[in-house]
């Protein structure tokens, strides 16, 4: 068999995404340029590694075992070059960062800014993700690292703790909830929402606890950024719920006001995951190291 890391990176690409098309856009590859090395793959192995599906497509029993040995594989190749990275200049380290919406929006792009300047040999991929996806890649091999809630069933990935992450309720300064001094979900259900985008990892976690309430979120607008979703809040549009550290930002220059939820889930703590934080290439441990550190700081 003649699989080149190419190869084996875009195999996990699409096995994750259920998508050749997909699977090949976050491989960087064109959608044609893919799905020859699929089916060169396929005819080096002799047998078919994908079942096409009308909607995507997923591993055959032999797609799992190259899944599972391409991932070794690769794991490896991180594990080495990390190593070779303490005695060599030039050689670079690659680390794959899964991350819910909370995460973004309160401190990874300040975090990692001040690690990649102090790491100029290391790449980071940073991509949100839901924190039930976000376990689910680091338990398959497909990332190295995870940012998730702790309310996410973690299943035997190590973690290490990094802050609290609390969901509030935002209004418009002159809407009648401002006065509020908190409350829970169930009684803000009637009004209307500005929200996040069908894609966003915090839009999916709200709406699974509007529909435990009884009720669908009455969404006037999404959109995919939580300035521009507090924004819109200020002009009075609808009322939103976002992380509170984001709210805080944007107070400063939105008109908004800021009233706490009451629901015990909307007061998390975000975690960072693995599967072996010992099992780490050097260069995604340095991270492990830093991502921590910020946090206790």
């Amino acid at each position: 068999m003649r699989f080149d890391l190419t190869d084996l990176r875009l195999f996990l690409h699409v096995v994750e995404a259920e998508s050749i098309t997909h699977g090949a856009e976050r491989a960087g590859l064109a959608l044609a340029s893919a799905s020859e090395r699929i089916r060169g793959m396929e005819l080096d192995g002799g047998v078919p590694l994908l079942e096409r599906l009308p909607r995507g497509v997923r591993p055959t029993p032999a797609g799992q075992a190259v899944a599972h040995h391409a991932r070794t594989v690769l794991a490896q190749l991180e594990q080495m070059r990390g190593e070779l990275g303490q005695y060599a200049r030039g050689l670079r380290g690659h680390v794959r960062l899964l991350s819910v919406t909370a995460a973004i929006a309160a401190f990874l792009p300040e975090a990692l800014s001040d690690f990649l300047a102090a790491h100029p040999s290391v790449d980071i991929d940073l991509e949100e993700r839901t924190s039930r996806e976000t376990v689910d890649a680091v338990a398959g091999g497909l990332a190295d690292l995870g940012v998730v809630a702790d309310t996410t069933e973690l299943a035997d990935l190590e973690t290490r703790r990094l802050r609290p992450d609390r969901l509030v309720l935002v209004v418009a300064q002159a809407h009648p909830l401002a006065a509020r001094e908190a409350m829970p979900l169930r009684e803000v259900l009637d009004e209307p929402f500005v929200g996040l985008s069908h894609s966003r990892s915090l839009q999916t976690y709200l709406a699974g606890h509007a529909a435990r309430a009884g009720r669908p979120f009455k969404l006037r607008v999404r959109l995919n950024g939580l300035d521009a979703v507090c924004r819109m809040v200020a002009r009075g549009v609808g009322i939103a719920i976002v992380p509170e550290a984001a709210a805080l930002r944007a107070r400063e220059t939105a008109a908004i006001r800021i009233v706490p939820l009451s629901d015990p889930w909307a007061c998390r703590h975000l975690v960072l995951a693995a599967r072996s934080f010992s099992g780490l290439p050097a260069h995604a441990r340095q991270l492990v190291d830093h991502l921590t550190a910020e946090s206790a700081g």
